[in-house]
This record gives structure tokens, C-alpha cells and sequence, in this order.
């Protein structure tokens, strides 16, 4: 007969007696099943993070392969819903009776969506960043979605810089006529030496954090990025051709913005959506000027919740 192997975790004493915070496992592969409002479910690639208290001073360890095992049945038999992630940490912390209290649960993946070009039926894929947090403390569960979102930002500064140097090149052109043809002006505005300066751009990414209420089934991601971007109005783009470049350039001039703009924007966005009850934000205008960023970060304000 094969000899009882040892069980250092449930039978052996901690050398140094202490509660802990936090002990599990980080960076698990899982393939999930991602439940999205108002679509099917999506397959994503995701990385975890799992973990349960240590209320039991004297306890050696915990059970990680319990926690691995709970990811792995809701992998194969699941898909990742507000209801099955409240399951999965009800579930971590009653198979380790005893020993834990609260759990924590974080997924990281991307998710590709089909995104149309601003004119033409282009379409190509944009990956975007998705986090979601669950956790379970004092009997409570709380939810937590933050997706990245890229997009443009047309510096005004630079742009009414850019404004005033073609003024003056206008100037010494047409010094001393006095008529100047519409057809002369226009054809000259289409030279180089018509437009003499343009303002300077950057890709941008805002950051978007928000607490679900327990209203919501599905997660609701692609509806948030949905508003991020309408707010905003300069989306990156995927596959385009040119009337999508021009479309993209007549909204950079028309939506001018700093990062103070642009999370002044999301902020009045986000606190018209009833799925949530508190957001987080944080803008990143990664500057082609300077070797430096711009950012700027903002909450909801409301009470015990998140801080800027």
C-alpha cells in the first residue's frame, strides 16, 4: 500500500503565531467565459489573483489548491457574471472553514471588439484592457470594473498657436492687396505654406474605475466604453481609409482638450449612468511636446467611497 503522504498545512504549527491579511496565488492562467450585458458570453484569456484571510494565528497555510480548483470549475462549467463571481467568493471562504473570512478574487484580460470606422464600413479589431475586482468581507460583496480606453487629445494652446502663425502668414501674403479672390485664398490655404503650423497631438488613455451596484446581472463593459468614448469624441481608430483620417482630424480640431478637459467631460458622463455607485478616473495624455505626461484624476465623491 502507498505510504499516507504528509499534510504540512493542516497538521503543522505556524513557527511565528500572527493573522494575515492576504494569502493566495497571483498571475493564474484561466480561459473564462465573460458574461457581457445585452451580448453572449465572450471568451477571454485572463490572468488571476485569489486570495482568502488568515484568521487563525496558529494555522500554517491555507489551502491554494482549493482556491485554484473553484477558478478552474468555473472555467470549464461557468461564465464570469456579477452572480457567479458573488458564488466563487462565498465559495473560497467556505472551503477554508476555520481559517478565512474574506475573500478577493481579480481578473485581467483584454477584450476585442469589432469597432466601426467614423465614415466608411471599415471595421478591425481594438483590444481594451479589462480588470474586474471581487470582493467579500463581513458577509458584504463588492464588485469593481475598470476598463482602459485610448484616444486622441488635440492640445488648444497649441492649436490657437498654431491658429495665430497662419494669421500672420496670411498677412505677408496678401500685404498690400487690396482684394483678394476667394479661389486665390483657397487654393493658398491648401499649400504648405498656407498652413504654416498645426497643434500638436497625443494619444491618451483614460482609466476608468466603477463600483457596481447589485442591480446588474451582466457586466456592462462595452456600454462604459461606449460612453467613454462618445464623451471624449476622438476614439482611436482601427481600420480606416482616408475620408475615416479626415472625419478623425475634423474631430481632434473640434474637440479640443486638456486633461483637465477631458476628465471634466467623463466626469459629468459617468454621473448620469445608474449602473454604478461610485467611479474613479484618472486621464493620461502622453505629451508629443514634452518628455513629461499630463494627467489628471477625479472620483464621484461619495461617502467611504473611492479617493483621487
Amino acid at each position: 500500500m502507498p505510504s499516507i503522504m504528509p499534510d504540512v498545512a493542516n497538521h503543522a504549527s505556524a513557527s511565528y503565531e500572527s493573522t494575515l491579511d492576504w494569502v493566495g496565488m497571483s498571475q493564474i492562467e484561466l480561459p473564462l467565459m465573460f458574461a457581457v450585458a445585452g451580448e453572449a458570453p465572450r471568451q477571454v484569456s485572463s490572468k488571476v489573483e485569489a486570495f482568502v484571510n488568515l484568521k487563525d494565528p496558529k494555522a500554517k497555510g491555507i489551502h491554494m489548491s482549493r482556491l485554484y480548483l473553484l477558478l478552474d470549475q468555473l472555467s470549464n462549467e461557468s461564465s464570469l457574471s456579477f452572480h457567479t463571481l458573488s458564488q466563487l467568493l462565498s465559495d473560497f471562504i467556505s472551503s477554508h472553514e476555520e481559517l478565512s473570512t474574506h475573500a478577493f478574487v481579480k481578473f485581467d484580460f483584454d477584450l476585442h471588439l469589432r469597432r466601426k470606422a467614423l465614415i466608411t464600413e471599415k471595421q478591425g479589431w481594438k483590444a481594451y484592457p479589462v480588470t474586474i475586482v471581487g470582493q467579500r468581507k463581513d458577509g458584504k460583496v463588492s464588485v469593481e470594473l475598470k476598463v482602459n480606453v485610448p484616444y486622441s487629445s488635440t492640445c488648444p494652446c497649441s492649436a490657437a498657436l498654431a491658429r495665430q502663425l497662419i494669421q500672420e502668414a496670411f498677412v505677408t501674403k496678401f500685404a498690400g492687396h487690396k482684394e483678394v479672390s476667394m479661389e486665390l485664398v483657397k487654393d493658398w490655404l491648401g499649400t504648405t505654406q498656407g498652413i504654416v503650423a498645426t497643434p500638436h497631438s497625443q494619444r491618451s488613455v483614460a482609466e476608468v474605475k466603477v463600483k457596481l451596484n447589485h442591480r446588474v446581472t451582466d457586466f456592462p463593459v462595452i456600454a462604459l466604453i461606449d460612453a467613454i468614448e462618445d464623451a471624449l469624441q476622438t476614439p482611436v481608430q482601427a481600420a480606416v481609409k482616408r475620408a475615416d483620417e479626415q472625419e478623425f482630424a475634423r474631430l481632434n480640431g473640434q474637440n479640443l482638450m486638456f486633461c483637465e478637459d477631458a476628465a471634466r467631460r467623463l466626469k459629468q458622463t459617468l454621473n448620469t449612468l445608474t449602473e454604478f455607485d461610485d467611479f474613479w478616473l484618472r486621464v493620461n495624455h502622453y505629451e508629443s511636446l514634452h518628455a513629461h505626461d499630463a494627467v489628471a484624476v477625479t472620483v464621484k465623491g461619495v461617502a467611504s467611497g473611492y479617493v483621487a
